[in-house]
């Protein structure tokens, strides 16, 4: 019974997470079309059908639907430049700035959660090595080796990273060598031999590496959630050239659903609470963490150029901003409903995949 309600707890805080983030999503293309004065007609809470009018503010209609995922806004004239006041008849720049305020709002809304994250948990301190885990059956577990020891030097050679450690590591592979670490304040030598063929999923050593979190506060915080934000970009950005290349296999790339996000989810919201059972409770950086990635993957993903995203919209723009000539609204209609048509089938693809072969964690 107990698990039971467990899981409906985590499915309504999943909902309420996934639609606060699209709620905000939304609300940036609201603040800048109400910015430039373009009339909105409809703030939605869910998708329609409409289960009830809440009230009405600034000639907008807010509005709760029956579908619990997600947000939308509904500007005046959308797709009509003869509707005066509204988004179709609004000069392309200010068309520009509503397409790109969705994107950068959940921009904005993962490097906050990344800062709330590195002020209360701490930031990775890239100098300092720290071992996380130590695998059953391995050289490192043979010798002595445990969780939470620091590596100092290897055959003497002071360390700098992680990196360091593992080239120093594989360099030195069939022959022992000398690990150095610092374990509750006591300093001593461990002798162990890496592996030449480790298993697959094993290193060389049968450890994994961190880097051990340092506190730092707000201000600390907010280069690192830049840095970090902008890594993910990256990531997302070269993904497709990695898998080409065979860098990737196809489940590290595959597409998430909804159903697959409430897996992560379920298993970060898990992880916070043991850690708030063993320490004093505090925010569920887990969590925060998961849903600062999926804010970025949310901008990132709607400023591509695929019809139906804010992207695509943004690609009909070109001609206008460059060349004065708009191209003709019946056709940009036409490949956006095609361009909808065609996520919605990738999303009911991608949310069977989530079921037949669910994602599974480390």
């Amino acid at each position: 019974m107990a698990g039971t309600t467990n899981l409906i707890l985590s499915i309504i805080e999943f909902i309420l997470a996934l639609g606060f983030l699209a709620f905000l999503h939304e609300l940036g293309h609201f603040l800048t079309s109400r910015l430039f004065k373009i009339e909105v007609e409809e703030f939605g809470f869910g998708f329609p059908p409409r289960l009830k009018k809440l009230f009405t503010w600034g000639g907008t209609e807010f509005t709760l639907n029956w579908i619990p995922f997600g947000a939308f806004v509904r500007p005046k004239g959308e797709n009509d430049p003869d509707v005066p006041g509204g988004l179709g008849s609004a000069s392309p720049w200010k068309r520009l700035v509503v397409m790109l305020g969705g994107p950068v709002m959940n921009l904005i809304t993962g490097i906050l959660l990344f800062i709330l994250v590195f002020s209360q948990s701490g930031a990775p301190d890239p100098s300092h090595v720290e071992i996380n885990g130590v695998a059953a059956d391995t050289p490192a577990a043979q010798v002595g080796f445990q969780p939470g020891d620091m590596i100092l030097k290897v055959n003497g050679q002071s360390i700098s990273s992680t990196d360091n450690v593992s080239s120093l590591v594989k360099a030195n592979a069939g022959h022992e060598i000398t690990v150095t670490i610092d374990r509750s304040g006591q300093v001593s030598d461990l002798k162990v031999t890496p592996r030449l063929n480790p298993p697959q999923g094993q290193g060389a050593l049968g450890v994994t590496l961190t880097n051990p979190l340092v506190p730092i506060n707000f201000i600390q915080a907010f280069p690192l959630s830049l840095q970090i934000t902008g890594q993910y970009i990256n990531t997302l950005l070269m993904m497709p050239g990695r898998l080409i290349q065979g860098q990737l296999t196809s489940d590290q790339s595959r597409f998430v659903g909804p159903v697959g996000m409430f897996g992560i989810f379920n298993a970060e919201r898990t992880r916070d609470l043991q850690a708030s059972a063993t320490s004093a409770a505090g925010p569920p950086v887990n969590v925060l963490s998961f849903l600062a990635i999926i804010s970025v993957a949310l901008g990132f993903t709607n400023l591509l150029p695929l019809p139906a995203l804010d992207g695509g919209r943004i690609l009909f723009l070109i001609p206008e901003l460059l060349f004065h000539k708009r191209v003709p609204p019946r056709y940009e209609n036409m490949v956006h409903a095609v361009g909808m048509l065609a996520l919605i089938m990738l999303l009911v693809l991608i949310t069977a995949q989530d079921i037949i072969n669910p994602v599974i964690l480390p």
